[in-house]
């Protein structure tokens, strides 16, 4: 399938039951703890990708200015909100997407961008927009496996879905990867071109004249929640750091690693019950 046909099929991404339980109690509260709010939306990135979505509209006044989860929150009210959550849907098992499990793909995107976050901190990039791309570039693994389910299956014969090599062999058979649904999407939803970029070139931040320094941080989040997933030894690790990427940035492997605060033997369980997720926070209306 080609990736403009792909990207015009309607697709519903899947929330976390928990995520949208926990967000509806709050959102029903006679004063809803801005701050849980916000941590709720950032720990899910349907959840998250739906309201920036709806933040970006035209109709909410700022198309294409909103990267951060905390302004989106600013710019909707409490009724819009509890709207957005209540029409969620959700994943109601492990492999509730296709060939996909949905429990280490929330943990690896959230992870990702709790990375991307830090790292984007120590390089004078933007947090927040750091925090979306992260959370949000893989959704397009997603949508490739709920929309052609046989070739996506049959990628993931060769490599899983979060193996590092997978962007580079979905490109070679396909034509795109993950990266460019994920930033079509993106741009579908008027997000700042800020985050698209990020997501579309962070696979290959600096190949063929490109300097994209945000798509750089994102590129060694992803690394190192990638390798951490597939339990990298130490040599490993040091065999598959992306040193190009990380002179280009002025980091090396240590210092990537130094931005790593997370204990890699919690569940994903763990991590949903303190989501540390935002910066800031919103103020719903």
């Amino acid at each position: 399938m080609e990736l403009n046909a792909l990207l015009a099929v309607p697709v519903k991404l899947p929330s976390l039951p928990k995520a949208v339980a926990l967000l509806m109690s709050e959102l029903a509260a006679p004063e809803p703890d801005l701050r849980r709010v916000n941590l709720l939306f950032a720990s899910d990135p349907a959840l998250a990708a739906r309201l920036l979505q709806q933040a970006n509209a035209p109709s909410a006044g700022m198309p294409g200015q909103v990267s951060g989860i905390p302004e989106a929150l600013a710019l909707l009210g409490l009724g819009q909100l509890r709207e957005l959550v209540a029409a969620a849907p959700l994943a109601t098992t492990s492999r509730s997407v296709p060939g996909v499990d949905f429990l280490q793909f929330w943990r690896y995107s959230l992870r990702t961008a709790k990375l991307a976050r830090s790292l984007a901190g120590s390089v004078q990039q933007n947090p927040l927009a750091a925090y979306t791309a992260g959370l949000l570039h893989g959704l397009g693994e997603l949508v490739l496996h709920i929309v052609d389910t046989k070739r996506a299956e049959s990628l993931s014969a060769q490599l899983p879905p979060l193996d590092l090599r997978r962007a580079r062999l979905e490109q070679r058979v396909l034509g795109y990867s993950y990266a460019h649904i994920s930033a079509g999407m993106a741009l579908q939803w008027r997000l700042p071109l800020l985050v698209t970029d990020a997501v579309e070139y962070h696979c290959a931040p600096f190949e063929g004249g490109a300097y994209e320094p945000l798509a750089g941080v994102l590129h060694l989040a992803a690394w190192r929640a990638r390798a951490a997933e597939a339990r990298l030894s130490d040599r490993e690790l040091a065999v598959s750091f992306p040193g190009e990427v990380g002179v280009a940035l002025g980091l090396d492997i240590d210092m990537v690693l130094q931005q790593d605060p997370i204990d890699w033997s919690q569940r994903a369980d763990d991590a949903q019950a303190e989501p540390d997720a935002g910066a800031g926070t919103g103020a719903p209306r």
